[in-house]
């Protein structure tokens, strides 16, 4: 059975959930006006936010500071009692965003031993998207004298049944939490799984895991199972996992089995949640000159690329006003987000001033490539469908192809697991 669990979850006591919960890190990283409102909303409170590195804050020079801070307030928040452990628990979870979705999940743990995030795995567990090693290092660098976990990571389970999370009854358990959520995300509600719903989504993830079953549904021969595909937080969990790596090095065979690193809470997700909705992630580049990027793009791809349809691959961008598309044909991926990126790799390469950021939404994306020295590239969405059997035929898919939903509608800490 496995490889998700209960797990000793951590919950804030006797303090306002509503200034406690922030969206994940990664979100609204070209929007610092953002995450300066969350600072002073949560000012002098406890919260999520002065536990996590808002990537936003990346590269500002004062990085030791922060992770310094970072985890001697989790040594505090746990000292103090902030927290009360629910003990080999699973969370029931509704996140209801305000304009009628509710998207369901379940909190609990998996075994980072089944997790690989490498691009040809073929693990129980596996990144959708490419894992860029550089994101890592600072992430390490936080989780290296943390005693505590806050994770925003999302796993997907291709459940067309509904068999898994539909399978609970969550009215049986206690409830745990119910609020609202800061900046408008909506609000969230959870419930703790009695010990027979547990055992249900165990047994039910055991029926999905099942091998022949599994290569029957995806039409494969000899291939592994993929049972969870990572949705979002790939390198919260590549972090997870470097960092267990490294310590399961200094332990025996015995103490690896029950070391708490070993295991890290996620929140599983059924892909076919009727709120769950691909968003494309735009790219924009800094410090450019616009013209110069269109112009290299086409050298770059030569006779294949055109600013007229060539029945190729379309990739839309805007910058100063203006809109156009490139054209590839004989493209190298299948989906022009791979397409872009091989390209705006080998331009990052060329041209050390640039910078690049990814973004969710379309006028966030076309109000930042509007700015001077800017452009925009505006991608298709990616279909739900395509996920699974793109991952497991073709490896991970290139980085940042997709997003659940807007920034808005990440994961909001909560949750938190000792990992010491």
């Amino acid at each position: 059975m496995g490889p998700f669990y209960p797990a000793d979850i951590l919950l804030p006591q006797n303090m306002e959930y509503d200034k406690w919960s922030v969206v994940a890190c990664d979100q609204y990283t070209s929007e610092p006006d953002y995450w300066k409102r969350v600072a002073e909303i949560t000012d002098g409170v406890p919260s999520a936010y002065h536990i996590i590195f808002p990537e936003v804050y990346l590269g500002d020079g004062d990085e030791k500071n922060r992770i310094k801070s970072i985890c001697e307030t989790m040594r505090f928040y746990n000292d103090m009692n902030y927290f009360k452990e629910l003990t080999q628990a699973m969370i029931y979870v509704e996140r209801d965003f305000g304009d009628g979705r509710v998207r369901r999940g379940i909190v609990g743990c998996v075994d980072l031993e089944e997790y690989n995030f490498k691009k040809n795995s073929k693990s129980l567990i596996r990144a959708t998207e490419e894992t860029v090693a550089e994101r890592i290092p600072p992430r390490a660098a936080v989780r290296a004298d943390a005693p505590l976990e806050a994770p925003h990571v999302m796993l997907l389970i291709d459940d067309e049944d509904d068999s898994v999370i539909g399978g609970v009854t969550p009215q049986n358990g206690e409830e745990v939490y119910n609020f609202p959520l800061m900046q408008n995300g909506g609000s969230l509600y959870g419930s703790r799984l009695t010990r027979d719903d547990c055992e249900h989504v165990m047994n039910a993830l055991d029926m999905l895991a099942d091998k022949k079953e599994f290569r029957k549904k995806y039409g494969v021969k000899n291939s592994s199972v993929l049972l969870f595909a990572v949705g979002d937080g790939n390198h919260s969990l590549a972090t997870a996992k470097t960092c267990w790596d490294k310590i399961k090095k200094t332990l025996t065979k015995a103490e690896q089995q029950s070391h708490p690193a070993r295991y890290a809470l996620v929140e599983i997700v059924n892909l076919h949640d009727r709120s769950l909705v691909f968003e494309p992630i735009h790219r924009v580049l800094f410090d450019v000159e616009p013209e110069n990027v269109i112009d290299e793009f086409i050298k770059y791809y030569d006779k294949n690329a055109s600013l007229r349809s060539n029945g190729g691959q379309r990739i839309r961008y805007c910058y100063k006003g203006k809109r156009g598309s490139v054209y590839v044909k004989n493209a190298p991926s299948n989906i022009a987000v791979g397409t872009l990126q091989t390209f705006l790799d080998d331009y990052l390469k060329k041209h050390k001033k640039a910078r690049i950021d990814y973004i969710h939404g379309d006028d966030v994306a076309e109000t930042l490539g509007a700015r001077k020295d800017s452009i925009a590239f505006l991608l298709p969405a990616m279909e739900k469908s395509e996920l699974f059997p793109t991952v497991i035929k073709d490896g991970a898919l290139p980085r940042k192809t997709f997003s659940m939903g807007d920034a808005r509608e990440k994961r909001y800490y909560m949750e938190c697991k000792r990992i010491r």
